[in-house]
């Protein structure tokens, strides 16, 4: 490991639905990086036809869903009403805030045909003063997002700001988020604009100041520090952080907030049903009991 990496997180296996996530945070070496408290590498997955991802209603609240796909589709359905395809590039950005309910679902067409299912899922923990804001929804196509080529590296804004460009995702605090996609030989200077920074090898090989880095994991990166990053074969890199958060947060389940006490109401609203309901569905999934 390089003085320009503070710590490497392995992810954790977890089965949701028909698919195999790598979850990578929260971590013992670090929960947060910026505000980001939450990776999710789904896939990639073959799902065949007739099967499909199904994660029925569930809640949220104190963050923000960020969804992001390589390959595949998604049917997003939430308690605001939204109804939103989401396809490889887009992003689907989901306000929580005081609380939402919200499902995803292969699309019925392509469950029809089955589907490669390949993408990242990650939650952003909401500033203190934006943990009960009214809750919303954002779908930005993939033609909206600012691009950048860089020596070789082609760089998608995702949310909040990079390499002078901003995306057109609502932010709550400073936040970066951008998706990398390096072709063989190329390298190029990830100077330190945001406090905290997070580097993950989704697929190919990537070296981060001469040290590799394995697929599947996420590199922490020192504060303060301009790291070069490179590519022997070429590689598939999500680019995450922002600043740090503005103090503690507790998390359980699909709950995020500064105060146990909040996570508490949220518990006590969804076993009574009483955080909304999403049109067309009338699944839900229980509280889990904790043992």
């Amino acid at each position: 490991m390089t003085s320009s990496i503070k710590a490497v997180l392995k992810p954790h296996l977890k089965d949701v639905g028909n698919l195999t996530v790598r979850r990578v945070l929260p971590a013992l070496a670090a929960r947060l990086v910026g505000p980001f408290i939450f990776f999710d590498h789904m896939g990639p997955a073959t799902l065949e036809p007739g099967t499909g991802l199904d994660v029925r209603p569930h809640p949220h609240i104190g963050l923000a869903t960020v969804t992001y796909l390589f390959e595949g589709a998604i049917m997003h359905r939430d308690s605001l009403g939204s109804l939103q395809k989401i396809v490889p590039g887009d992003v689907n950005w989901m306000t929580a805030g005081r609380g939402i309910v919200h499902s995803e679902r292969t699309p019925d067409e392509d469950r029809a045909t089955g589907l490669t299912m390949h993408g990242i899922q990650t939650w952003i923990a909401l500033p203190i003063d934006a943990e009960e804001v009214e809750p919303s929804f954002e779908h930005h196509a993939a033609s909206t997002l600012p691009q950048i080529d860089r020596n070789g590296v082609t760089l998608r804004v995702i949310a909040g700001t990079a390499f002078g460009e901003t995306s057109p995702v609502t932010t709550f605090s400073g936040t970066l988020y951008v998706a990398a996609e390096f072709s063989p030989g190329s390298a190029f200077a990830l100077e330190p604009e945001h406090e905290e920074r997070g580097v993950y090898l989704v697929d190919g090989d990537l070296e981060i100041d001469g040290a590799p880095l394995e697929a599947g994991q996420m590199a922490v990166l020192a504060l303060d520090e301009t790291v070069t990053l490179a590519s022997t074969h070429g590689a598939r890199v999500m680019i995450l952080g922002g600043e740090k958060l503005d103090g503690e947060r507790f998390i359980e389940w699909n709950f995020v907030a500064s105060s146990r006490e909040s996570i508490e109401r949220a518990k006590l609203a969804w076993t009574q049903q009483e955080m909304g309901h999403v049109p067309g569905e009338t699944e839900w999934i229980p509280l889990p009991v904790r043992k």
